[in-house]
């Protein structure tokens, strides 16, 4: 049975904090949406890619 969200340890693009992401396990090949730091408040753009059984995720800034 599939995970229904996996989770990943990220630093923050802003703060430099680390902080668990989690994203649904399932879903599209790639999506992309705006998500707040719960340390800084500043907003990530998280990018998920999905390639069969992995999940990656990677968090970038507003002014990238």
């Amino acid at each position: 049975m599939q995970p229904f969200a996996d989770g990943t340890v990220q630093s923050c693009p802003y703060c430099g904090e680390e902080v668990e992401v989690e994203v649904d396990a399932l879903g599209p090949s790639s999506e992309t949406y705006v998500e707040d730091c719960p340390v800084c408040c500043r907003p990530w753009t998280v990018s998920v890619s999905r390639e069969e059984q992995e999940v990656f995720i990677h968090l970038g800034r507003d002014d990238d």
